[in-house]
């Protein structure tokens, strides 16, 4: 990927390996743009995700590899932020980032794609839980917090499909997307998990270039050798579909690049 907009560090508590470790396999993949955006801090399920007191080490040590890289790769810092009413907090909301990544991992508290909690599919009508889920991002699209939506849809990650046709689940949510100027990310995680896809599926992708939706790409690495992962699958993914450009952001603001 030149530009790779989705990685974690182990602040997270749930990662492997030191930051500089992800940005020299960034640097061997030929990665132009990457981009640190560990799960940002909040007052729910602490136990996977930095505290507010490790913000600032956070910031200041993507920073200093920024400044210690210049000359080989381009670092740009963000947050991952939890969409989750009533626990967003304004210290992340505003702090001084290149942007900030919205994602849902929640539905009624349940941390969907949390492998310790996968029984509770086996009590929920499916098509409900897509449902909610996608109006959940839609909620997201509209509060306008965010840059980038953060694999659009994971709710498919143990490969719990729905009957009902995805395209009319998310209809709504795209509808948001576009009209909030997001970026849908493209999100490589996916072959390493049950579902074995990208986020989001092809079928997903070809509605979201359809209504003119920018891209970005992301390793969403929680080892340095995950970054650069299903580079060539992904780009021949976008580029099959009709994408040519990518976002990257700084300080919060977008600009289009050929990949």
């Amino acid at each position: 990927m030149k530009a790779d907009l989705h990685n974690h560090t182990p602040l997270c508590k749930h990662a492997e390996g030191k930051m500089e470790q992800y940005i020299e396999h960034a640097i061997k993949c030929k990665t132009k743009f990457f981009g640190i955006c560990d799960h940002a801090p909040m007052d729910f399920d602490k136990k996977y995700r930095m505290s507010f007191s490790d913000m600032k080490d956070y910031e200041n040590e993507v920073l200093r590899n920024k400044n210690i890289y210049k000359e080989k790769i381009e670092i740009l810092l963000g947050y991952e932020v939890d969409y989750l009413p009533g626990y967003m907090d304004a210290r992340v909301l505003k702090a001084d980032v290149d942007y900030l990544i919205g994602s849902v991992h929640f539905i009624d508290g349940w941390g969907f794609d949390n492998p310790e909690f996968i029984g509770n599919y086996k009590t929920q009508n499916i098509d409900e839980i897509w449902q909610k889920y996608f109006d959940t991002i839609e909620e997201m699209a509209k509060s306008k917090l965010f840059d980038i939506v953060g694999h659009l849809d994971l709710i498919k990650v143990f490969k719990y499909m729905p009957k009902k046709d995805i395209a009319l689940i998310a209809k709504n949510a795209l509808e948001a997307i576009k009209k909030a100027d997001m970026v849908v990310e493209l999100n490589v995680a996916g072959y390493r998990k049950p579902v074995k896809e990208a986020y989001p599926s092809p079928s997903l992708l070809k509605e979201i270039f359809k209504m003119g939706i920018p891209i970005s790409f992301a390793s969403d690495a929680h080892k340095p050798e995950q970054v650069g992962l299903f580079n060539d699958e992904i780009e021949k993914m976008a580029k099959e579909i009709g994408y040519t450009k990518c976002a990257v952001f700084r300080k919060r603001r977008r600009e289009m690049i050929n990949f």
